[in-house]
């Protein structure tokens, strides 16, 4: 055999080892599978309480094989600003996507960190909502779309089947484990059943405005009972694609290889829930699946988690180092099986919806008690919301011309007041305001004060202005300016609804 043959062989041999040592690496090294729902309650989840039978019977089943956590909350009560506290780690204020445009960012975020560790990386739905600055990061496959180009249907459950099969058979292709963030479209609207319009995406079970819940925060009407009934069916249409990424997740053979994460963007797209940071605003239903660490069916009932730990959570789960900057905290060793000191409260914050409109809050919560700062809330006003785009929004607005218990309620929320305080433990439909309230005084100025340090820690612009709260001109003073940057902003623009329906986003309603 000539030299250049035994060199052309000797390089051959030593691609195929290469390749096959590669394979080995990753077969040996766990998969990530991080699940959303879009717009879901926490207690809409039968292993969370839902009071409707039926709900959720995939989430039910991957709970009993989990370690759900029961005190779990997301920081923002709207989907872009929320998802990018997850994948980043830092804050609102921090990362710089406060609303719902895109941003340069200077910081890496989970699909760098993931690539950067080996990982193969894909996503389904929400891109442009998960991502600073589109298209940044580059993801190894955005699976919205089959192989040939077709668009999938993102209210389907069959379709999110064809999404994990094709992740999982890539990254398989790439000699690479996987990591999938499989975001599914429902319960966001449009509602199956919406506006009487049934397209052929039928939830294997559809519920009647009879037999469904109202939340405290609600009321009980005809009307409302309609769009809770819509609400309930598209949970179900949610659970019906949960099932399928799991299916696919089986029929893969990874399945004993592989971490899930589950949790929900926010709560119900109604009034008091999505875009406010109430306690049902904010907690989400969040499981781990850890092959090998966690055990199936225990439930954490003593640490409160947030989704600015996640990502630092992630990293520690495959054991990848955690960049400078990150606001979250790992609890990877709660998954362990160990305490963990330092977990009595969360903080969340809200700054912009979807039009551009800044009606900034901080919130804090402990396991009993909500404390919520709004500086815009001046009587006069109003909120700019997704949900007053709905039809319980509409009846409210109706019945508060003859009753005077609605009326109030649909003033709290058009105009809120400055400072908020509940008894979640008692009330957590956040239905009495305590702030005013002498006996809990001491608890108010407590949670005020928990407040300010995190403001000072995180280095939090709206700290001057928590810290002159009592001062209506100081409140007044800072929205104008908030109100002058939303008006006057330069910077990075909105995608456009053409863009973000290519890139399988979608405009908040």
């Amino acid at each position: 055999m000539h030299a250049p043959s035994l060199r052309s062989f000797a390089a051959a041999l030593l691609t195929l080892t290469a390749s096959l040592l590669n394979g080995l690496r990753a077969a040996d090294r766990l998969n990530v599978l991080i699940i959303t729902t879009d717009d879901m309650s926490c207690d809409s989840v039968g292993a969370y309480g839902c009071p409707l039978p039926g709900t959720t019977p995939n989430m039910d089943r991957l709970a009993a094989a989990s370690l759900r956590f029961n005190h779990a909350f997301v920081q923002v009560g709207n989907c872009m600003p929320s998802r990018n506290v997850m994948f980043s780690g830092r804050y609102p204020h921090n990362n710089g996507v406060e609303g719902f445009r895109q941003v340069r960012n200077s910081y890496p975020v989970m699909a760098d960190l993931m690539q950067a560790g080996g990982y193969y990386t894909g996503i389904r739905h929400k891109v442009t909502h998960s991502t600073p600055w589109s298209p940044y990061p580059a993801w190894d496959v955005v699976l919205d779309r089959q192989p040939d180009g077709t668009q999938l249907d993102q209210k389907n459950p069959a379709s999110y089947h064809l999404s994990t099969r094709r992740g999982i058979e890539e990254a398989r292709a790439a000699g690479k484990p996987f990591c999938l963030n499989l975001n599914i479209s429902d319960p966001h609207k449009p509602f199956y059943g919406e506006n009487g319009r049934l397209d052929e995406n039928r939830p294997s079970r559809v519920f009647t405005p009879e037999e469904v819940p109202v939340p405290g925060f609600l009321f009980d009407d005809p009307a409302v009972r309609r769009e809770l009934a819509l609400y309930y069916s598209s949970v179900r249409r949610a659970d019906d694609s949960l099932g399928e990424i799991l299916r696919a997740l089986r029929e893969s053979g990874e399945e004993e290889r592989t971490a899930i994460i589950f949790l929900s963007d926010h709560g119900m797209p109604l009034p008091f829930a999505k875009t406010q940071l109430y306690f049902h605003s904010t907690r989400t239903p969040w499981m781990v699946r850890w092959p090998g660490v966690t055990r199936a069916g225990t439930v954490d009932d003593r640490h409160l988690i947030s989704a600015v730990d996640l990502l630092p959570t992630l990293l520690d789960i495959v054991g990848r180092p955690h960049p400078p900057g990150l606001d979250g905290r790992s609890f990877a060793p709660i998954l362990r099986g160990a305490n963990q000191d330092g977990r009595d409260h969360i903080v969340a914050e809200y700054n912009e919806n979807s039009g551009g409109h800044r009606h900034p809050m901080r919130a804090i919560i402990t396991r009993d008690h909500g404390y919520l700062f709004n500086p815009w809330s001046n009587g006069i006003r109003a909120m700019a919301t997704a949900t007053k785009g709905t039809a319980t929004y509409r009846r409210m607005v109706t019945l508060a011309k003859e009753s005077p218990a609605i009326e109030a309620r649909l003033r709290l929320f058009e105009h809120r007041v400055p400072e908020e305080l509940y008894d979640y433990a008692r009330d957590p439909d956040a239905l009495r305001n305590l702030i005013d309230d002498p006996t809990h005084r001491a608890k108010r100025d407590e949670m005020a004060a928990r407040l300010e340090d995190w403001m000072v820690r995180t280095k939090d612009p709206m700290l001057p202005v928590f810290r002159a709260r009592a001062d209506p001109a100081a409140r007044e003073e800072f929205m104008r300016g908030q109100e002058q940057e939303s008006t006057g902003r330069s910077g990075a623009k909105r995608p456009g609804k053409a863009a973000k329906r290519k890139a399988g986003g979608e405009e908040e309603p």
